[in-house]
């Protein structure tokens, strides 16, 4: 594969070299670097000077017939000579070509292309419509003269900011300070994207014998007999390890408290023997929501079997993505499961647990085959018994402390 890097170092050479060279030279010269370039080297070529292809590739006939190198008169045309270029005929064209790329900004908001694909044949069509002549391939020489490129969507806009979104950090940062100076536990917990289980298709790319890719099938629709796996993950900031437990049945307040307790019980007790409190990050949304009456009266519990006082802080409305397990463990566990078809619940438990990198990540799975009912109601009276303590800032939705009910207020 051609690299940006070689296809700049040659757009760097034309540059050099194009006042030197007349047309015979330069279709040779440029013949001779696709040449090198090897496999794709005549669009790399192409796209680097300028050339058109088809110039390209009359230039490396050239090369392998020396008859036709040598035999025929060099073609110089004097400056000017050739066809007038289109823009320079009428030169509204590239305006009326911007304004229907752009229409919401520089032409018609209700442009007939508005509304669909934007293609070089359907642009040429709407200018042909228009009164001007020009093909899709002149079309995308003009797009690229115009600084245009085909460009895909990128994830930044998480919603509206809320005005106490950088001082909750803030908040979260100190509490996470102050728990680690002091030797108590502080997990950030998240469930992760639900997986088909199954031989579906998965991104990526993978190593496999040429021409021998990995079979899967055509639609991804849900398997009956194997389901979906929910992968919940507990994130310990300070040790660098994980839990994570591969849920069979629903993404519940239930699911998640119940996962904490498994990292508890397998790896926590051991790594925080004297732990007293523990401190948890979370999204303000889903299973561990900020208002999940469910989720604070299983966090109840769950202080009650451990005797640990839980500390919660929640990360703002539209930054979940900034919570630590999202891009300290999730991230590395897709790219471990990057291009495998994940045919079992099995092999989704393995790949997770094999998850590792060069920082040292250390990862345990199971799989928590319990099923967990959805739509379940807590009642105020049962809200009333939670040993829930707000903190001073943002205490009845984003930070509070829930303790054993033996330790009573």
């Amino acid at each position: 594969m051609i690299s940006s890097t070689q296809e700049q170092a040659v757009k760097a050479k034309y540059e050099v070299l194009k006042p030197e060279l007349d047309e015979r030279g330069r279709r040779l010269w440029a013949a001779t670097e696709a040449r090198s370039l090897g496999h794709g080297g005549i669009a790399t070529v192409a796209r680097a000077t300028g050339l058109a292809e088809s110039t390209v590739r009359l230039g490396k006939k050239a090369l392998t017939n020396p008859a036709m190198a040598t035999g025929s008169p060099r073609r110089v045309r004097r400056h000017g000579a050739g066809r007038t270029s289109l823009t320079a005929q009428d030169q509204t064209l590239l305006t009326a070509l911007d304004a229907l790329v752009e229409p919401t900004t520089r032409g018609d908001p209700m442009s007939p292309l508005r509304w669909t694909c934007k293609s070089t044949r359907r642009l040429a069509q709407e200018l042909c419509r228009q009164g001007y002549q020009v093909s899709h391939r002149k079309v995308g020489q003009l797009l690229t003269a115009l600084n245009y490129s085909l460009q895909g969507t990128r994830t930044t806009r998480e919603g509206t900011a809320h005005p106490d979104r950088n001082a909750q950090f803030e908040y979260i940062n100190t509490r996470v300070k102050d728990f680690q100076h002091r030797g108590q536990p502080v997990v950030s917990v998240d469930t992760k994207k639900k997986e088909l289980v199954g031989d579906f298709a998965n991104g990526g790319r993978e190593y496999h014998p040429q021409g021998v890719p990995e079979q899967v099938r055509v639609h991804d629709l849900i398997d009956k007999h194997l389901g979906k796996a929910i992968p919940y993950g507990v994130y310990d900031m300070t040790q660098n390890c994980a839990w994570v437990s591969v849920g069979v049945d629903h993404d519940t307040a239930e699911f998640a408290v119940a996962t904490v307790q498994q990292w508890w019980q397998r790896m926590g007790c051991h790594m925080y023997p004297q732990a007293q409190q523990v401190l948890m990050t979370a999204d303000g949304g889903g299973s561990n929501g900020s208002r999940s009456r469910l989720w604070k009266v299983e966090l109840q519990k769950l202080s009650d079997v451990t005797g640990l006082e839980v500390s919660v802080c929640h990360v703002p409305p539209g930054t979940s993505k900034w919570n630590k397990i999202e891009h300290r463990v999730f991230c590395h566990m897709t790219e471990n499961w990057r291009g495998r078809p994940l045919v079992s619940r099995e092999v989704i438990v393995n790949l997770i647990a094999n998850t590792t990198t060069d920082m040292g990540l250390r990862v345990e799975a199971a799989l928590d085959p319990n099923p967990y009912e959805t739509g379940k109601k807590v009642s105020d009276e049962e809200l009333a018994q939670v040993n829930l303590y707000p903190a001073d800032f943002h205490g009845n939705d984003w930070n509070y402390v829930i303790k054993p009910r033996d330790k009573k207020r």
